[in-house]
């Protein structure tokens, strides 16, 4: 292997011979070595950025316009001497501070845990064995090996390659893949021209090489024109960024209608000029929600990690909001709807058929029975005795048990025959083996010398494969190798037919005796023929339950679910009718035939798509979208990127799917598992649910405030029913308590049994704004009522606007009851049960108003008195009434959507 010197010769890695490059050696870097030239060049990875300061990230929270309102009103208050209103105005915008300074922290710790589960790996040669390493342990001279799909993970000369192309682009703005080599190049190529070579941060797109690490980190040709690459995009999306828009535009409108209300209180009621100021400034507080983008923002964070969690991670946020509008989801077939574990199901020989029950490579998972369910041992089958022996000998594959489950080494088909050999009591040895022909595509089976198992010295050849194969092989069939009984190919032809109707792979078994003395296996041995047929092996790739119960979760919720998969007709129609998924079955010669009209009338009508490509995956994803659809799509090849790019919401697969394949994807799913897409849908829907839960929460709670004011200032009420001071303090304790509860909320119930949103649809739609603008004035005019009713009992104004304070603070609480569910009955057994953050909001609001109201020192700051148990029940009545007023809305629409959908 090249040293740090050799590799740093004059001459130019790409322009080095592969002999000079190979100089060292071809077997890598041993451990010792990698990890002194690891602490000498360090990780392989670019500079981060300078990471944010926790002093920047809070001073950040204060460049907003709602909060230089805020300040404003501050200074305002500090020169016409109210230095208590200067405080507690300080005080809000503080606390708002923290809190977003807070939720920012928690949603860069959800944005770090993902670009750890997106971290690359690498397959690179140490100790003389090839192993998988993260990315950023690569240094000089280690030698890796790259595939299709591939991410090159550092700069490498390439010292042997087959048919290797890499998709250049990101650095030479080449859009054909380049051809990639070993022989070198000219001294002055140009970084497009350098074929020898292969560039960080590029992806192989097809082939195969092995390449010798020039550089890593900052000495990258990426590295050296700093390039920085982000794995995760930031945590706002579109809808942030509206919102974030929408609540610039309210605090202009508080400010505007502020200026509006005291102009037209001086000059109708001639209220002092301190006293407008005051109420303007406490008016403009108690509008602006200036809480709404932190509150977003933790619920976005929030979802994104509790989606991570499910096996879902997100690598576009703005995937989140699509999620929740999905209307097809377009799945492959093997391990994502399957369990990626081959397991022999059926065993015909020429005797008896057998069943073969469980799953997986658990050879302690069911039994070999006939048809009737009675058990069935080799002791007592000679015919099974003789097929399980071949599937125990012709076989190179093993199971074992590794931590809570069984995994094979080695053909997951040939693992499903061993599984099969194991329940059925062999042994599991092969120690009797002598020689092997290994299978190949070419002949399409496998073959063994064996010492027979009874000891008796005689050789045996077990020959296991394609059925066609086997009997042309076959002159004779039974149950041992001494039979006589003449092949009867017609009824295993219809055999054949018969399984794989069933969705079933099929392999047949075979055995002939050997020559005495022979230690030698060659292909011309096998096609001699001879053998006696033993039976066929019948093989699938069962279902997963959890993926089964998933498809039947997204149809309940109006989502379609198409199978594409590059299986056969008859094993993808098996799979997809077991699953629930239907069973109208289209071919990809026939899409190939198809113009793009009559492709969007086959996607209405078909449900399983069979001996599909990649190509085909992009036409029926265009096709869907023509159709209205929006649609998420399956994907775990380097030719699968295209069909993720076009589809509105790409799914790569983390275990199986290629680097390519994950970058072109908005969501990897860290178990390969459908499941775990159904649970991304209902994540997504959960957080869109949640951001509006927010909004709609919010605004009016700050409208009712606002409202308060601006009715007692156009009217001229004196006393005010509320002072600003008492404005300032809602805002405070609102925005450290009830603000904060609707991000933690679960799922709502029947969230997956409703259709999918309409992406086109408003967040604030016209349901959404007729419940703003009725709380906010429900809200408003109760506490107005409150203070009103108070004075004609006649109390003092101190009662009367401590009633009416608590008027907002419980019409509040209950506001939020209500708005947990959105749609659903909030009086339920989950109101209690789900979301312990939002009770502890509850409590602790209360505990902080019963100080507002009972604490001397409270009293004196903000002009509050004691009131008794009975001044409570006003403030209750009020907080029952907005309950119950929200609950006939939501019982209203649901009714219209029962009779709409009846």
């Amino acid at each position: 292997m090249a040293t740090d010197s050799e590799l740093g010769q004059q001459l130019p890695i790409h322009a080095q011979s592969v002999e000079e490059v190979v100089a060292g050696g071809q077997d890598g870097l041993s451990a010792t070595v990698a990890a002194e030239r690891l602490a000498a060049h360090g990780p392989n990875a670019l500079p981060a950025a300078e990471p944010e300061t926790a002093l920047r990230r809070f001073l950040r929270q204060f460049h907003d316009p709602m909060i230089y309102v805020l300040l404003v009103a501050a200074v305002f208050t500090g020169v016409l001497g109210q230095v208590f209103d200067t405080i507690v105005i300080v005080a809000v915008v503080l606390i708002n501070a923290l809190v977003g300074f807070i939720q920012e922290g928690r949603a860069a710790d959800a944005l770090e845990s993902i670009r750890g589960m997106l971290r690359l790996e690498a397959k690179v040669r140490r100790d003389g064995a090839w192993t998988v390493i993260p990315a950023e342990d690569i240094v000089p001279g280690d030698l890796v090996r790259l595939a299709a799909g591939d991410r090159i993970p550092a700069d490498l000369r390439i010292i042997d390659a087959t048919n290797m192309r890499i998709e250049e682009s990101a650095l030479t703005g080449e859009s054909v893949p380049s051809e990639k080599g070993p022989e070198a190049v000219a001294r002055d190529a140009a970084l497009g021209d350098r074929s020898s070579m292969a560039y960080a941060g590029t992806t192989a797109v097809s082939g195969s090489a092995r390449g010798i690490v020039t550089g890593t980190g900052i000495d990258t040709e990426i590295g050296r024109i700093t390039e920085m690459l982000a794995d995760v995009e930031s945590m706002e999306t579109p809808l942030t960024r509206s919102m974030t828009k929408f609540s610039k535009m309210l605090a202009v409108l508080a400010v505007g209608m502020a200026i509006a209300m005291a102009l037209i209180a001086g000059l109708v009621h001639h209220y002092p000029l301190a006293e407008l100021v005051m109420a303007s400034i406490s008016f403009a507080v108690a509008a602006i929600p200036e809480g709404l983008p932190a509150v977003l923002t933790i619920t976005l964070a929030l979802g994104v990690q509790r989606m991570a969690n499910r096996n879902a991670i997100t690598r576009r946020m703005g995937s989140v909001e699509t999620l929740g509008s999905v209307t097809t989801i377009c799945s492959d077939k093997t391990g994502t709807l399957t369990r990626n574990e081959m397991t022999v199901r059926t065993v015909v020989t020429p005797a008896d058929t057998y069943l073969v029950t469980g799953t997986g490579y658990d050879p302690g998972d069911g039994d070999v029975t006939h048809q009737d369910g009675t058990p069935a041992t080799l002791a007592h089958h000679h015919d099974l005795f003789a097929i399980a022996e071949v599937a125990e000998r012709a076989n190179d594959a093993t199971v074992q048990q590794r931590d809570d489950h069984w995994a094979v080494a080695g053909d997951p088909t040939d693992g499903g025959v061993r599984t099969f050999a194991l329940k059925a009591g062999a042994s599991g040895s092969d120690q009797n083996r002598l020689a092997v022909v290994p299978f190949d595509s070419a002949h399409k089976y496998m073959a063994t010398l064996d010492r027979h198992v009874n000891n008796s010295g005689d050789l045996v050849i077990h020959l296991k494969g394609a059925p066609d194969r086997l009997l042309d092989r076959c002159d004779r069939q039974g149950t041992g190798l001494n039979e006589t009984e003449p092949l009867d190919r017609e009824r295993w032809e219809e055999e054949m037919h018969r399984l794989g109707g069933q969705g079933l792979r099929v392999l047949a078994a075979a055995a002939r005796k050997a020559e005495p003395g022979t230690t030698t296996l060659e292909l011309a041995d096998v096609d001699a023929g001879g053998f006696v047929f033993l039976g066929l092996y019948g093989i699938i790739d069962p279902p997963r339950q959890e993926a089964t119960d998933a498809i039947a979760t997204v149809h309940n919720a109006g989502i379609d679910v198409k199978m594409i998969t590059g299986d056969h007709a008859d094993t993808a129609r098996a799979i997809a009718s077991e699953m629930g998924i239907g069973d109208r079955v289209i071919t990809g010669a026939e899409l190939e035939r198809a113009t793009d009209e009559e492709l969007r009338q086959i996607v209405r009508d078909h449900d399983i798509y069979a001996r599909t490509s990649p190509e085909h995956k992009l036409r029926l994803v265009t096709a869907l979208q023509a159709n209205g659809h929006v649609v998420a799509m399956t994907g775990d090849g380097v030719n699968d990127a295209p069909s993720l790019k076009k589809s509105d919401v790409g799914v790569a697969m983390g275990i199986k799917g290629t680097e390519a394949t994950k970058d072109a994807a908005d969501v990897v799913l860290a178990d390969d598992n459908f499941a775990s897409i159904a649970a991304a849908v209902e994540m997504g829907r959960t957080i869109y649910d949640n951001l509006k839960k927010a909004i709609v929460f919010m605004l009016p709670t700050n409208g009712g405030q606002g409202l308060v004011i601006l009715a007692a200032m156009v009217v001229g009420m004196s006393p005010l029913p509320i002072t600003p001071l008492q404005v300032l303090w809602i805002n405070l304790i609102t925005a450290i308590t009830l603000c904060l509860a609707l991000a933690f909320e679960p799922p709502e119930p029947g969230i997956m049994n409703r259709p999918p949103r309409d992406p086109r649809e408003s967040l604030l739609n016209a349901e959404a704004i007729l419940r703003i603008s009725y709380v906010s004035v429900l809200v408003g005019g109760l506490a107005i009522g409150a203070f009103l009713i108070s004075q004609s009992q006649g109390l003092g104004a101190a009662e009367s606007r401590t009633i009416t304070v608590n008027t907002l603070i419980v019409g509040q609480i209950f506001y939020l009851l209500a708005a947990r569910f959105s749609r659903a009955r909030s009086l339920r057994k989950e109101l209690f049960t789900t979301n312990p953050i939002a009770w502890i909001c509850i409590g602790l609001m209360i505990l902080l108003q019963l100080a507002f109201v009972h604490l001397p020192f409270m009293q004196v700051a903000f002009g509050t008195t004691h009131v008794g148990l009975t001044d409570w029940a006003v403030p209750l009545l009020a907080g029952v009434l907005v309950f119950g007023v929200v609950e006939l809305d939501k019982a209203i629409r649901r009714a219209i959507e029962a009779r709409a959908t009846g």
